[in-house]
C-alpha cells in the first residue's frame, strides 16, 4: 500500500483548483482579529535614550574596573619600606641555596671575636661585607622590579658566595695573626 509521493504530487498539480480572489485579504483580516497588534509606545525615543545611558554606564564601569590604578603623586623622600623579592620567592630550590649561604655567613660572623689587635682588620672586612649587602639589596630590588632572570639570580648567588668567601679569608687571617701572637708570646717568655 505504499504510494510513491511523486505520483501523488503529479495528481495534485493536475487538479485545476484555484484559490478564490481576495483570499489574501480575508486571511489578513482573520489574522488581525486573532492576533491584535500592539500599539507603538508614544515615547519610544525615551526607551532608546535609557538603553544608551545604561550602555554608557556599564562601559564606563568596566573601563574603570579594568584600568590599572595610576597614582600621580610627587616624589617625596620618605623611608618607605619596599617589599623586595628574594631568591626564595623565585623557587623553593633557590630558597634552600639562599638559606644555606645566609646561615653559614651568620654562623661565621658569630664565631669571630675581634681583639684589640685585629679590630682594624675586622672592621675593614665588615665594611666590605656591608657594601656586598647593599649590592645584594639592589639586586633584590631589580629582581622585584623586572622579574626573575638568569643574570639576576646568578648575581644574587654570586654575591652570597663572595660574602661567604670574604668571611673565610677573614677567619684565616685572624688565625694567622693569632698564631703569630702566640709565637711571639712564647718567644718573649723564653
Amino acid at each position: 500500500m505504499a504510494q510513491d509521493i511523486r505520483d501523488m504530487f503529479k495528481k495534485e498539480i493536475s487538479s485545476d483548483e484555484k484559490m478564490p480572489k481576495n483570499h489574501e485579504e480575508r486571511f489578513l483580516i482573520k489574522l488581525d482579529a486573532a492576533l491584535p497588534s500592539k500599539p507603538k509606545p508614544k515615547f519610544y525615543w525615551l526607551n532608546i535614550a535609557a538603553s544608551v545611558i545604561i550602555l554608557l554606564g556599564i562601559s564606563f564601569g568596566a573601563y574603570t574596573y579594568f584600568q590599572p590604578e595610576i597614582v600621580d603623586t610627587p616624589k617625596i623622600a620618605t623611608t618607605e619600606v619596599v617589599k623586595t623579592k628574594t631568591l626564595g620567592d623565585v623557587s623553593p630550590g633557590l630558597k634552600k641555596v639562599e638559606d644555606y649561604y645566609l646561615a653559614t655567613i651568620n654562623l661565621e660572623l658569630s664565631k669571630m671575636k675581634p681583639t684589640s689587635e685585629t679590630k682594624d682588620l675586622y672592621d675593614g672586612y665588615l665594611l666590605q661585607l656591608s657594601e656586598l649587602n647593599k649590592e645584594y639589596e639592589n639586586l633584590s630590588l631589580e629582581l622585584t622590579e623586572s622579574g626573575p632572570s638568569e643574570l639576576t639570580v646568578n648575581a644574587l648567588i654570586d654575591n652570597l658566595k663572595f660574602r661567604l668567601n670574604l668571611l673565610y679569608r677573614l677567619r684565616e687571617q685572624l688565625k694567622e695573626l693569632d698564631t703569630e701572637d702566640t709565637i711571639s708570646d712564647v718567644s718573649q717568655s723564653i
